[in-house]
């Protein structure tokens, strides 16, 4: 499967307004390699090929389709080392955790590939007379837009379930994650997935509108930012498009009562510092009653400050860079706003005297609403405490915020929990547990945080066609019937 991308006589990055498509390593500050941009006259010819490529691979039969999409989840174990490196060099996450998103994607493919096939089957409804089915069918083509703190797993979310359904997928990858994406590709071309069907796209930003504008497109996915879900969200309803959009988020970690502080502080401090933070669904407010607050925070503090960055590559690390110098500066400046405001300490507080983007491992207190860190979304491993003396505090304090995408709450009494979590405002809720992402779980949020479903069964749907076929049995309608439903 080729890449499509203009030529290298073409226009490269470095001549464009646009961030270019580069490896820089974060660990080292070195850009490694860059790739030019797709032309942005060849972007129609592109749409048209995926088009014309869908139209072949919807008529497969769903098992053959489901057949590619279980080689690729082998062929994502097969390769997960080259793959982990790959992700390491690019955007910095330590290589085991590397290793374990490939081993995570390739969970999600084999899912969909069992399971897919059942999912899609047609649905009978009851009817007084005749028959009547609901047919999953797929819509056409789709521009996925999608981010590099998972580079593997964002993008299987939506590939794994539209494969099966038959519809085709240009991938506009993250800027930093080029070789990343051109690993993919190959992927997906050995495993059997026909040219055209899925097609990487080192897209200028200024060409999505004319891919989301194109007749041929049928819907759009972004994971990223709110400011760029609401973009591509506006492009989407300016034109018609169906869209899913995952954003940000700024996931409460509610402590209710700690028997077993220690693991509960694990639990937090795992939630927090994987993947250096850089995790929509990472725990990023510890809201926690006053009764349990100091040996909670005692704890986590221990734990945060023992916490020592380190080379990517090395399996013993636990916290690397960030993804680049940008998203180190930008978050050393919500943590230094909040300490000119007032904040409080407690762990790390800015940036460790080594090369490259890393960020210490940084726990705040007495954040108040006048500070960035109180409603922006911290996209690194800085984490803030609040102390509560009620659940109805708990409760308002976690949905005082613009975001909604996960939510956590630990307590020895579940139906304690339960009780909390139904008030709390998000898409998902893990009771006794960091937040997390398995097949077959559907992953999405509420308010800021996006709209839509990916993964389970309902990933299946978001965009298939769900046709209704009505055969009328022996009473036919009157066209009296007929006018009032019309």
């Amino acid at each position: 499967m080729t890449t499509t991308q203009s030529s290298p006589a073409g226009k490269t990055a470095s001549d464009s307004g646009d961030r270019p498509y580069a490896t820089v390593n974060p660990a080292t500050g070195r850009t490694e390699q860059e790739f030019p941009f797709l032309d942005s006259g060849e972007v129609d010819a592109v749409v048209d090929k995926a088009h014309a490529a869908f139209l072949e691979w919807r008529r497969r039969p769903v098992e053959d389709r489901a057949a590619v999409v279980a080689r690729i989840g082998e062929l994502m174990l097969e390769r997960r080392d080259d793959l982990a490196a790959l992700i390491t060099t690019e955007m910095g996450k330590p290589i085991r955790e590397a290793a374990g998103e490939a081993m995570l994607v390739a969970s999600i493919f084999d899912y969909y590939a069992k399971n897919g096939p059942r999912f899609l089957e047609p649905k009978p409804i009851d009817v007084m007379d005749g028959e009547a089915v609901v047919l999953n069918e797929p819509t056409g083509v789709l521009l996925a837009i999608e981010p590099w703190n998972f580079p593997l797993y964002q993008v299987a979310r939506v590939a794994a379930p539209n494969l099966v359904l038959g519809n085709a997928i240009l991938l506009k990858h993250a800027e930093n994650n080029p070789q990343t994406a051109l690993a993919l590709e190959q992927l997906f071309h050995d495993a059997g997935v026909p040219e055209g069907v899925y097609t990487n796209l080192f897209l200028r930003i200024s060409d999505v509108e004319k891919i989301i504008a194109h007749p041929s497109v049928q819907g759009v996915t972004l994971t990223g930012s709110d400011r760029a879900g609401s973009a591509v969200a506006s492009l989407a309803g300016k034109y018609l498009k169906k869209s899913v959009l995952e954003l940000g988020g700024s996931d409460p970690f509610i402590v209710l009562d700690a028997p077993e502080v220690e693991q509960t502080v694990k639990a937090a401090a795992m939630s927090r510092t994987m993947n250096a933070g850089q995790a929509c669904i990472a725990a990023k407010r510890f809201i926690v009653m006053d009764d349990v607050y100091d040996d909670f925070v005692s704890g986590l503090t221990e734990v945060f400050q023992g916490i020592e960055p380190g080379d990517p590559t090395d399996p013993s690390t636990r916290l690397g860079p960030l993804s680049s110098e940008r998203a180190a500066a930008d978050l050393t400046a919500q943590v230094q706003d909040a300490i000119d405001k007032g904040a409080t300490v407690l762990a790390g507080g800015g940036r460790p005297d080594r090369e490259g983007a890393y960020v210490q491992a940084t726990l705040l207190a007495d954040v108040t609403p006048e500070m960035r860190a109180y409603r922006e979304e911290l996209f690194g491993p800085v984490g803030v405490v609040h102390r509560v003396s009620s659940e109805e505090e708990a409760v308002r304090l976690a949905n005082d915020t613009p975001y909604g995408l996960s939510a956590t709450v630990f307590s020895s009494d579940v139906e304690r929990a339960r009780k909390v979590a139904d008030q709390v405002d998000s898409g998902m809720v893990w009771i006794n547990s960091p937040s997390g992402t398995s097949a077959e779980l559907p992953f999405g949020g509420v308010k800021r945080s996006g709209y839509g479903r990916e993964l389970s069964e309902l990933g299946m749907f978001e965009f298939a066609n769900r046709r209704l076929v009505r055969t009328a049995g022996a009473k036919k309608a009157r066209p009296a019937d007929a006018a009032a439903a019309g």
